[in-house]
Parts: C-alpha cells; sequence; structure tokens
C-alpha cells in the first residue's frame, strides 16, 4: 500500500469535469434571499450621512445594512486597520472614510439579486473628497496627507538588515550596477469569483459557506466583527475555483455572517447568497504588490559578490491586508540564493489610495528575484563571466549564512538545482568554468527575430516566517472491529485547486497501510476540523504530511491496544522562528525552504515588439515528489501565470480608480500566449524535516520566471528592462522604435 511518490488520481476529479462538485456560487436553499454590495464611489472621502430611505421602498427589499449595524466595524488578517462598512455610526474612530475604491458602504438583501441590484443603486451616499495619495512617492512626501489618521507616517511598517561594512565593500569592488526596477500590480484572476451564502443552522450557528484559504482565520475574523464566540461561527469550504493567495483576506465572508445575524433577530430566518460579478472581484479583492526597487550591487573582478544595498518602497494601498509579511519575504529574498558578506536593507510598506496589495503565489518572492536576478546577470554581463559561473561562484551551500545572520537550515540544493537547469539549457562545466555550449542555436533566418536565452534561480520560504505561530492538526479515527474497515480523516487543510486533498489521502492511506478507497476526508468545516493554519507559503503539503503521519502513529497504537474506534489527533509544530531585530534584522526567518532555476528561451520580434517564448526549462528540488504528477501542473501552472506577470498583464489605476477592471481590458494568457514548451525537472533531495522528505513547490516555479525572460530578451536584443510587463509598446520603447 504504497501512494508517496504515486500519481493517484484526483479525488475530485471526476466530480469538477463532470460538474457534480458545487463551489460557493452553485449553492441554493430553500427560501433564500439574496445580497448585493454598494462599493465606494471615491477613492478617499468622509461618508457623511447614506439615504437608504427610497431604496427601501422598493418591493422586495427586505434589509439594507450600513456601518452602524456592524457590531465591531474591523477587520484585517494581520491588524484590524479596516471597516467592514464604511459610513457613520461606529464606535471606531474614522470608520466614516472609503479609503479606496473597494471599500464596502451598504450591504441590501432582498428577493432576488435584480431587486438588490435595483435597491443598491438607489442608495444615496454624500461624500467629503479627501486629498487622494496616488503612488508611495506622494505617500512619503513631506506633510502628506495621512491615510490613517491614528497612525505617524503613511509608512506601514519598516524592516532593516545590517551586514557587514556597505561602505569598505563597494569600495572593494570592481564593478557595482546601480539601477531602479519597478514591478507591477497583478490581479489574480481566479476562475470562480467571490460567492457564498450563510444561514443559521440546527445548533444556532451562523453557517458562512464560502471561498477561503484558511477556514479557522474566516471563522475568528467573523466572529470578532460580530462580537460572537467563536463557536457559534461556523466556515466550511465546499470546492473552491482557484486562489493564489487572493482569497486569504475577506470579502464576502463578515458580510454574510452579518445578514444572516440580522436577519435571525430581526425573526427572519433565511439564507443568504450573493455572487460577485467579475467586475466586482477584480475591484473587490487585493492584488500583488507593485513595488519601487533601488539597487546597487558590487563585485571583485573575482566574480565574488561583495556587496548589496538595496531599498524596497512597496504599495501597501489602502490597507494593510499581508504587506508587512510579504514585505518581510521581499526584504529576505532580495539578496537572492547568494552568500553576500555586507548587507544593508532599507524597506517599506506604504498606505496609498489604491486597492490594497496582498497575498499572490510567491508572496514578495518574484519582486525580489526580479531585482536580484538582473542584478546578477548583469555584473556578470560587466565582468565578462557566464551567468550560470557568477551564479555559481556565489550561491548558497549547506552551512551558508542568510543576509540576516542565521545559517540555513539544513538540506540546501540551490547548487543541485541549478546545475540540473543549467545542464538541460544547453550550459556545460569544463576547465574554465560554465559556459553556454548552443550560442549557434540562437541563430535566425529573419532579420527581425531575435532570439534569446535567459537564466535565473532562487528560493523561497515553506510556512510562516518570522515568529509567526505555525501549526497543524490532523484527527484520523479508525472504524471496524477485527480489521479496519474504514479510516477518516479530519482535517482543516482547504482545496483551491491544487490536490492537497489528494495528497493528505496519499499519506493517510500510506501510514496506514490501507487501500487508499478506505480512506474517507471530513475537510475545510470548522465544526469538525481543527486547524491546519493557511493554505499558502507552500505549507500545506509540508504541515499537513507531517501531522499525518504524527496522528497516523498514536491511532495505530490506539488500534493495536484494542480502541474501537480508535481516535488520535496530532498538531505538528515546526522549528521557532523569530522576528526581524528592529535594527541589524538578525533573525532565525524560517525553517525551511524550496529551490528553483529557470532558463528561457524567447523570440523578440523587434519590428512588432512581439516576445514568443519557445521553451521554458524549470528545475524545482521538492524534496519528495508525493504525487508527481500534480508537482507537473503546478510547475506548468505557475509559468503560465508567470507569463502573463512578466509579458502582458497590465493593471492600470489611476486617480484612485481602474480602469482594467473587465477581462476585456485586463488581459491574461490564452493557449495561444503560454510558452511553447514546458520541461518539468523534478529534484528529490529529501528535506530533513520534511514529511517523507516532502518540501514546499507550489509557488517556487513562479519566483525566477520573469528575470529568466527579462535575460532572454536582453540575450536576444542586447537591451535590459528595468520595469514589465514586456508588452509590444514597451519593448518597442526599449528598442527605441518609437
Amino acid at each position: 500500500m504504497e501512494y508517496i511518490g504515486k500519481s493517484v488520481k484526483r479525488l475530485d476529479a471526476r466530480a469538477k469535469v463532470t460538474g457534480k462538485a458545487l463551489y460557493p456560487g452553485d449553492y441554493n436553499m430553500p427560501n433564500q434571499l439574496y445580497m448585493k454590495i454598494l462599493f465606494s464611489a471615491r477613492p478617499h472621502a468622509i461618508i457623511k450621512a447614506i439615504d437608504i430611505e427610497e431604496a427601501e421602498k422598493i418591493a422586495g427589499v427586505v434589509a439594507i445594512y450600513t456601518a452602524k449595524d456592524v457590531p465591531v466595524n474591523e477587520y484585517g488578517l494581520i491588524m484590524p486597520d479596516q471597516p467592514v462598512l464604511c459610513g457613520p455610526g461606529s464606535s471606531k474612530p474614522f470608520t466614516d472614510r472609503a479609503r479606496c475604491i473597494s471599500d464596502q458602504i451598504a450591504v441590501i438583501v432582498a428577493e432576488s439579486e435584480e431587486v438588490a441590484e435595483q435597491a443598491r443603486d438607489l442608495v444615496k451616499v454624500v461624500y467629503e473628497d479627501l486629498p487622494l495619495i496616488n503612488s508611495v512617492d506622494e505617500a512619503l512626501a513631506d506633510a502628506a496627507y495621512l491615510l490613517h489618521p491614528e497612525r505617524e507616517s503613511n509608512a506601514l511598517c519598516h524592516f532593516r538588515i545590517r551586514q557587514g561594512n556597505i561602505d569598505k565593500a563597494f569600495s572593494d569592488c570592481d564593478v557595482i550596477v546601480e539601477q531602479e526596477y519597478d514591478t507591477p500590480v497583478q490581479e489574480h484572476v481566479y476562475l470562480q469569483p467571490e460567492a457564498g451564502i450563510a444561514y443559521i443552522d440546527d445548533e444556532e450557528r451562523i453557517t458562512v459557506v464560502v471561498a477561503g484559504q484558511w477556514a479557522h482565520e474566516d471563522q475568528e475574523q467573523i466572529a470578532h466583527a460580530l462580537n460572537l464566540p467563536l463557536e457559534k461561527v461556523r466556515v466550511i469550504y465546499p470546492a473552491i475555483g482557484g486562489a493564489f493567495g487572493g482569497r486569504e483576506d475577506m470579502s464576502v465572508q463578515i458580510v454574510l455572517g452579518l445578514a444572516a445575524m440580522r436577519l435571525h433577530e430581526q425573526g427572519i430566518d433565511r439564507p443568504v447568497k450573493i455572487v460577485w460579478s467579475r467586475e466586482e472581484s477584480i475591484l473587490g479583492h487585493h492584488k500583488r504588490h507593485a513595488y519601487k526597487i533601488k539597487s546597487k550591487w558590487g563585485a571583485n573582478k573575482e566574480g565574488k559578490i561583495l556587496a548589496a544595498e538595496v531599498e524596497i518602497l512597496a504599495d501597501g494601498g489602502a490597507y494593510a491586508y499581508t504587506s508587512t509579511k510579504v514585505l518581510g519575504n521581499a526584504t529576505l529574498l532580495c539578496t537572492g540564493p547568494y552568500e553576500i558578506p555586507n548587507v544593508k536593507i532599507d524597506s517599506y510598506a506604504i498606505y496609498t489610495n489604491n486597492i490594497p496589495g496582498g497575498a499572490f503565489r510567491g508572496f514578495g518572492g518574484p519582486q525580489a528575484a526580479y531585482q536580484a536576478e538582473i542584478q546578477v546577470s548583469r555584473l556578470a554581463e560587466a565582468l565578462n563571466i557566464d551567468p550560470v559561473e557568477l551564479r555559481m561562484r556565489n550561491l548558497f551551500k549547506e552551512g551558508s549564512l542568510l543576509s540576516v545572520r542565521s545559517p540555513l537550515p539544513e538540506g540546501v540544493t540551490i547548487r543541485e538545482t541549478v546545475e540540473s537547469c543549467a545542464q538541460e539549457a544547453g550550459w556545460q562545466e569544463g576547465k574554465d568554468g560554465w559556459a553556454l555550449n548552443q550560442k549557434n542555436a540562437l541563430i535566425t533566418d529573419d532579420p527581425n527575430v531575435k532570439k534569446g536565452i535567459g537564466f535565473a534561480c532562487g528560493y523561497k520560504n515553506v510556512g510562516f516566517s518570522f515568529g509567526a505561530p505555525e501549526n497543524c492538526t490532523a484527527k484520523i479515527e479508525l472504524q471496524g472491529q477485527s480489521e479496519i474497515e474504514r479510516a477518516v480523516l479530519y482535517h482543516a487543510g482547504a482545496e483551491v485547486g491544487q490536490g492537497v486533498h489528494s495528497v493528505i489521502a496519499q499519506f493517510t492511506a500510506d501510514a496506514l497501510g490501507l487501500p487508499i478507497e478506505k480512506v474517507e476526508l471530513v475537510v475545510s468545516d470548522t465544526s469538525q476540523t481543527a486547524n491546519s493554519g493557511s493554505v499558502s507559503a507552500s505549507r500545506m503539503t509540508f504541515m499537513a504530511g507531517n501531522s499525518i503521519l504524527g496522528a497516523a502513529e498514536e491511532v495505530q497504537r490506539k488500534w493495536k491496544s484494542g480502541e474501537r474506534p480508535a481516535v488520535a489527533s496530532y498538531t505538528y509544530l515546526p522549528p521557532a522562528t523569530t522576528p526581524f531585530d528592529p535594527e541589524t534584522g538578525e533573525c532565525t526567518p524560517n525553517f525551511a525552504y524550496g529551490y528553483v532555476a529557470e532558463a528561457v528561451e524567447a523570440d523578440v520580434n523587434i519590428e512588432t515588439g512581439d516576445v514568443v517564448l519557445r521553451k521554458v526549462i524549470c528545475a524545482n528540488d521538492v524534496g519528495k515528489a508525493i504525487n508527481p504528477q500534480q508537482v507537473q501542473g503546478q510547475i506548468e501552472g505557475a509559468v503560465v501565470q508567470a507569463a502573463g506577470y512578466t509579458l502582458m498583464e497590465k493593471f492600470i489605476q489611476e486617480q484612485g480608480l481602474v480602469k482594467t477592471s473587465l477581462l476585456s481590458t485586463y488581459l491574461i494568457p490564452t493557449i495561444l500566449d503560454i510558452p511553447e514548451s514546458v520541461k518539468s525537472i523534478i529534484l528529490e533531495n529529501p528535506d530533513p524535516i520534511g514529511p517523507k522528505g516532502a518540501r514546499g513547490m507550489g509557488e517556487m516555479p513562479f519566483i525566477p520566471f520573469a528575470p529568466a525572460v527579462i535575460d532572454a530578451v536582453h540575450s536576444a536584443t542586447g537591451v535590459w528592462f528595468n520595469d514589465f510587463p514586456l508588452t509590444q509598446e514597451r519593448v518597442l520603447r526599449g528598442l527605441g522604435k518609437i
């Protein structure tokens, strides 16, 4: 009964392809009501008054709720700095103002969605406009208006790393590369827009059926805002149509719970359902942060990187969301997987009136790696050293110290990962080091088409960082008498399309020596499953696997001692991490990492500006591929998503307003835009503390993709790009054609 390392068929595959799987928008209950939300019409304004009188007169309107109806009008994953509903009537100061257009003003509940929409459009809001903060530069200007008046600055947080003597190090450098980089906003575009249904269950609990990434965190935030004990709120995740970090923060969860609670108080026990349109989804949830990065790196003529000085300004938007955590990752990762003895980093997350920045696959890593990898490639060019060779001279090895002065956890395999990718892409190691051996393959007969090859690598944490509490609980029940007839696994891990429910079934079956058909899952229901932590940070296979192995060992002991049924729970606690020292940055940031390298072959049409991705090679050390087919799917999916980020996804905000709120204006890759070929190299160097050696890997292939593409474009044209996406217009401007 060995299931680890096997491409077991996904448990949810048939239900999803036949349409039997129910997503939140598919849930309907008898006598249900419908909800619509009025979003702010202003990016920054005090809401002086909300007039619902005309809206309430519409036949079929059941209730309209505003800020005064929210018991505790605040929420936030990291800090509670956002009102549930903006407007007058709350006890908390400054909740009477909207700070971005995704702020929610009023909730309309009606007999039909059409009636709710009609009433929503009749709600009259009196705004008093406030000064607009469009950019991080405006936010940091002297005498800038404070978006959150209770704070002393628009800077949400500031991290520092200080290691070595940066000034002396630069004086010892033979080559210094100094550049400024800009990374763009990215929209998640998960297929299933925000949706859900809320009702009062048989135990008088407010029950919210919704898509998310951490059921117990959703439960806590709903309970806090409604001023209820946790046990009075139940959160259930059905099938979820993608997440990528975009469902870590609240969207419809709290307002659904609010409506169910207030209706119940009015003697109306009817379910309430909401489904956002695509435009509401694009306007209503957070995005990948835009970063402004100033970077100065230096090396000696032998190719040793001696110094790196980096300043990061992250546009956090109107509220904190996960900006502090995303910035923490970027602060650590912005010097790449390299031993650099002298480091100076200052990073800031900054409030603006833009849609908030938050979690997105890679969690600060893609922005940091773009800067780091382009800097390394530029150093290689300045030193006339092959870019793979320069990397090999500086890459981490076992026992290497991070910029924060602590050693990497055991199992450092970035060198093996780079070697595998480089060899597959045509590099060879000779007596003079690594060199590309297929330069003739980059010649083309078309004078307008230039071929190039680019290379980049990176690493990323597995699990929560910088002292954040980290744990995961599994419970297993064995049923039967003389032999085990069924094993029931209770686990809260969210299945957002990545295949985690199949993986946890594999772990359970393998650990118990049972056919996987005898494993039953009870998942993602706060009333039945204990806290698993978030499906984020590439952590769930790692954390869930360890929790299941612990529970399996304990439940087998109970079974052998005669308990029927045998039941055991186990909470896995990984090694502790610590936060940045506020002055030096010294810390133990993470307990495990995954390592990745990518090479990209691309064609650049110098007349049209088209960049065509011919081949992508991704080497990813996953420790142990629990389900190899799903690992390959994660690599290919990350590559496609990163291709959109790098080449075509252009999210436009002007004066706090979104100009690309539809999929006709915000373009994502179609089958004609994705790389022609993706070669997945799955390396399996076991992580010492990973379950069966597994490391997390879902985010890693995204990390180095943009710099690999931009390196390929430089290889083809000789031009470096300090910003992206590489749309035709941007490429032609860079080439001096327009």
